[in-house]
C-alpha cells in the first residue's frame, strides 16, 4: 500500500515542541518559521496569501507569470510600517489644512479607522499605507533588512537529546 502523505496537524512546533494544528508562519528573531498559534504571539507575522481550491478541476489555465496574489504576498514580505506613522500622518494632514473626515474621503476610507491610525491604536495595512503614501506623498513604508540567523548562542543550548529552538533563543514577551 502506498504510504499517504503527513497531513497538516502532524508538524511539531519548532519553539516548544508541540503539536502544530494549525500553524502560523512568523519571523523570530531574523528566521522565518511555521509554529504553533500559542507561540505565534512571540514572533511578527508573516502575511501568507490564503490557498485557492480549483472548482473547476478539468480546466486547465495556461499562465506564463505567477498569479497576482501571490506577486502582492511577495511584496509585502519585504516591506513594514514605521513606527512613528500615526505623527507623519498627522503632520501631512494638518499641512493640508485637511480636517479627519476630509482627509478620510479623500483616501476612501472610514473617518473612524483613520483616527485611530492617527492616534497610534491602530496600525495601517500595508495597502491603506502605501494608498496613503501615494496620495499625501509620505514615507510610511520600509524595506526589511534580511538578517542571517547566527549560532552564537552555543551556551544557552539545554544538553538534551530532543532539543526545540525554544531553547536555544531568547523569545522577548509582550507585555
Amino acid at each position: 500500500m502506498a504510504k499517504k502523505n503527513k497531513i497538516e496537524y502532524d508538524k511539531e512546533c519548532p519553539i516548544c515542541g508541540g503539536i502544530i494544528w494549525k500553524g502560523q508562519k512568523v519571523l523570530i528573531e531574523g528566521a522565518k518559521m511555521t509554529v504553533c498559534q500559542s507561540c505565534a504571539k512571540e514572533g511578527k507575522i508573516i502575511y501568507v496569501p490564503p490557498k485557492r481550491s480549483n472548482l473547476k478541476k478539468g480546466i486547465k489555465t495556461k499562465s506564463s507569470r505567477p498569479t497576482k496574489l501571490y506577486r502582492e504576498a511577495e511584496k509585502f514580505e519585504k516591506v513594514e510600517i514605521i513606527s512613528n506613522y500615526s505623527q507623519l500622518i498627522h503632520k501631512a494632514r494638518t499641512r493640508r489644512g485637511l480636517n479627519q473626515d476630509q482627509f478620510a474621503q479623500k483616501l476612501n476610507e472610514k473617518p473612524s479607522l483613520l483616527r485611530r491610525i492617527e492616534a497610534g491604536k491602530v496600525e495601517p495595512t500595508i495597502e491603506l499605507a502605501k494608498k496613503i503614501e501615494k496620495v499625501y506623498q509620505i514615507k510610511l513604508l520600509k524595506e526589511i533588512d534580511s538578517i542571517e540567523p547566527s549560532a552564537k548562542g552555543s551556551k544557552y543550548i539545554k544538553k538534551a537529546t530532543n532539543s526545540t529552538l525554544g531553547d536555544m533563543a531568547f523569545i522577548k514577551k509582550k507585555k
